[in-house]
């Protein structure tokens, strides 16, 4: 005789679950602040990674994707790549990318971005005592005038997930417009740079320039985007004055600027503002104490 109710049957899935917890509760620690050698590409073909990847595919099976490019992980969450092909018989080159925050804990996955073109670029550093983050490049479209965006991934270790800086309308930081404007008469030059501060603080600065010929006098807008030391929130700072004309010079020296996120240095418009800008000449006269001697010394 059967006393009670009847014994569940628990799912496999569920033993899934508390596998990977405990696996996690192992090997990913959640302490301090962390650096980048605990972040990890997942390996696909890595019978030790086979739990995150079906973890996350099953994350992800009810949203629209091609193919999985990619998956970061660092302590508790993963960072998706995602492809999406409109139909077999495109070509590959028409893929579009979307980026996504997957929790190792849970099911919970949230996009952070959508484009074309994703290149991938080195560690920087933009918050005091933060860890580096993952800067990226991207385009809008493919086979058309595409505009480029640029963002840096890192992991919000107070929510225990990945987040894109500088977002606005679901993009980054438009860093390139190819659509010039037509028929007007303006002239219009961009400058762009992802530069290292004295204080190891990584910031990027934009540049553009509109000439409007005999119309009217040129205008500038010089555009600062960093994280506020005070608040550890992403900063958008428009520059004025000084701090613009500095800022120009600056981005068209480019003599701090991170390789491959930067370009317009070699536009006409910088090499007019450093041929304007007076150079230091060297020192030839001595200094008020130097008495010389051009005899031989007495014996």
């Amino acid at each position: 005789m059967q006393v009670g109710p009847p014994p569940r049957r628990i799912s496999a899935v569920f033993f899934l679950a508390l596998a990977i917890a405990f696996q996690l509760s192992i090997a990913i620690p959640l302490y301090g602040q962390p650096p980048t050698d605990t972040f990890r590409w997942v390996d696909f073909h890595s019978t030790q990674d086979q739990s995150i990847v079906i973890w996350v595919t099953r994350s992800l099976q009810v949203e629209k994707w091609t193919a999985i490019r990619e998956m970061g992980v660092l302590y508790d969450a993963a960072l998706v790549v995602t492809s999406d092909r409109s139909s077999p018989q495109s070509s590959p080159d028409t893929d579009t990318f979307t980026i996504w925050n997957a929790s190792l804990t849970s099911h919970v996955i949230s996009p952070l971005l959508t484009g074309v073109n994703l290149r991938w670029f080195d560690w920087e550093r933009f918050s005091d005592d933060g860890p580096s983050e993952l800067t990226v490049l991207y385009d809008n479209c493919r086979e058309c005038a595409a505009s480029t965006f640029f963002t840096a991934f890192r992991y919000d270790i107070a929510h225990h997930m990945w987040t894109a800086r500088w977002l606005r309308g679901g993009q980054g930081v438009l860093v390139w417009n190819a659509v010039q404007p037509s028929g007007t008469g303006v002239t219009w030059s961009q400058v762009y740079a992802v530069m290292g501060g004295a204080d190891g603080r990584a910031l990027l600065a934009t540049w553009n320039h509109f000439d409007y010929g005999k119309q009217k006098r040129p205008s500038d807008t010089v555009f600062r985007y960093d994280v506020d030391t005070m608040t550890g929130l992403d900063r958008t700072i428009e520059l004025t004055g000084h701090d613009e004309q500095e800022m120009e010079s600056r981005l068209c020296r480019g003599q701090d600027t991170v390789q491959g996120l930067e370009r317009g240095q070699d536009s006409a418009l910088c090499i007019q503002l450093l041929n304007e800008q007076p150079q230091r000449k060297p020192v030839t006269t001595p200094p008020a104490n130097n008495r010389g001697q051009s005899a031989a010394p007495r014996h």
